[in-house]
């Protein structure tokens, strides 16, 4: 599974990084246009959580400047715009800016929300993130992980969520809170060691 510290780009990140390859990846967020560092992967926000969190209007415009600039830097993959919670209106956002998104050539994400089901993941998505509020999200989760094969589960920051994701089978999670408190760094460390080890051991 890999682990996304969402926009950590600092001295502790980049050890980790160092420590454990292929087994973090960067979430950039687009409401902050920040280089993706060569060499590492990287997936790309749509901004639409923050903006509903922080009670700001979400705009489509650093979205597309984002892959305006660095599409061409080949992403994991890019959320297409959603609406927090609301089933209607992400599929209407799918079908308004999954094309002009595509054309970008990059994969495209699904944000899955409260009350959705499989049947409503378009055929054209790449993986499906799952969104939503936090008790639907684990509730459903092993549902997705189940019909699909790439699935990335957002809001992942304990040891205990982590454990919790791989067991259902999820390609990837992101969490924004693993380098706010040494604590909490330490623990994601323990876990890539563990788990780190563990898939050698299945080698």
């Amino acid at each position: 599974m890999i682990i996304m510290p969402s926009n950590n780009t600092g001295f502790e990140a980049g050890r980790l990084f160092g420590l454990f390859p292929g087994r973090l990846a960067h979430l950039h967020n687009c409401d902050r246009i920040c280089e993706p560092k060569r060499g590492i992967p990287w997936a790309l926000d749509n901004g639409v959580f923050g903006a509903f969190t922080s009670g700001k209007k979400w705009s489509e415009e650093p979205l597309y400047q984002f892959l305006d600039a660095y599409s061409a830097w080949k992403p994991m993959w890019v959320v297409v715009p959603d609406s927090v919670g609301n089933r209607e209106r992400t599929i209407e956002l799918w079908d308004q800016h999954s094309p002009a998104l595509a054309a970008f050539g990059v994969p495209l994400a699904f944000a899955a929300q409260d009350g959705m089901s499989p049947s409503d993941v378009p055929s054209n998505a790449d993986i499906v993130f799952i969104g939503g509020s936090t008790s639907w999200k684990w509730r459903s989760l092993p549902m997705w992980t189940k019909h699909f094969p790439r699935v990335h589960v957002g809001r992942v920051n304990s040891r205990r969520l982590l454990e919790q994701a791989e067991a259902c089978g999820v390609e990837s999670c992101d969490g924004t809170g693993w380098f706010r408190d040494p604590k909490r760094t330490m623990e994601l460390e323990e876990y890539l060691k563990k788990s780190t080890s563990d898939q050698l051991q299945l080698v």
